[in-house]
């Protein structure tokens, strides 16, 4: 076998077959939990209450998706909240009926038994500022019609929260690397910058691509599967472990 090749195998094995073994012992470790017709879904108590907090929130949430599923990718929604509403609005993209689904779940809700981990958030006059685009965008995804969503390699639920940020530059975001499905090209495009303008993204429909960016890092994309370097705030990200280093993207 060519020494390349060789080489070439073994970066693959270390950074994309090691971790997904890795995260699948994990999650048989931890045991598969309840079934998802009586997991929790209850508010984990991450958002301050509407009736008594009146400055605008915006959040961006990612969750362990449902079953064997959640050795591989994250389940991201958005939930915001205008100033003085009395209640939160949350957006999720579902595999089960219009998949653009509004308060189908508690905004801060577990996804079926997993905590949430807030991804993005902004308060006050920032988030003021980003709700009307955020409705928007949402508005105006293409994927809205019953029979669009595709777990893999998209659209699905993590396409559509990465649409929606696509618009939103200036929070300079990256969804977590299980996010799968996020660089799925839902506007068509298979060469184009990065949602946070700091950098280009090939994708090839999804099912493999390169990102280089400030924002995002270095993200090599295998079937769905991320590997890279946070350049920003130096870390790993590797596919079912996600990031490992410092914060959040």
């Amino acid at each position: 076998m060519p020494t390349l090749l060789k080489y070439a195998l073994g970066l693959f094995l270390l950074f994309f077959i090691l971790p997904l073994c890795i995260s699948a012992a994990l999650y048989w470790h931890k045991g598969q939990g309840a079934g998802w017709q009586t997991a929790d879904r209850s508010s984990a108590g991450l958002l301050p209450a509407p009736a008594t907090h009146r400055p605008a929130v915006l959040r961006v949430f990612a969750a362990q998706t449902v079953r064997w599923r959640g050795i591989f990718a994250v389940h991201c929604w958005i939930v915001f909240k205008p100033e003085g509403a009395a209640h939160y609005t949350r957006y999720d993209y579902t595999a089960w009926g219009e998949p653009i689904r509004m308060n189908g779940f508690e905004p801060d809700g577990r996804w079926f038994g997993h905590v949430p981990e807030t991804v993005f958030s902004a308060d006050g006059a920032a988030a003021e500022a980003l709700i009307p685009r955020v409705r928007q965008a949402i508005e105006g995804y293409a994927f809205r019609s019953r029979g669009d969503y595709q777990a893999w390699p998209g659209p699905n639920s993590n396409t559509f929260v990465a649409a929606v940020l696509d618009g939103l530059p200036e929070v300079k975001l990256a969804l977590p690397p299980t996010a799968i499905g996020k660089d799925y090209p839902y506007d068509g495009r298979w060469l184009r910058g990065t949602p946070s303008g700091t950098g280009f993204r090939l994708t090839l429909a999804g099912y493999g691509g390169l990102t280089m960016a400030w924002v995002e890092g270095i993200e090599v994309n295998i079937l769905g599967a991320v590997a890279g370097l946070d350049l920003r705030r130096p870390a790993l990200k590797l596919p079912g472990l996600g990031r490992l280093g410092l914060g959040t993207g």
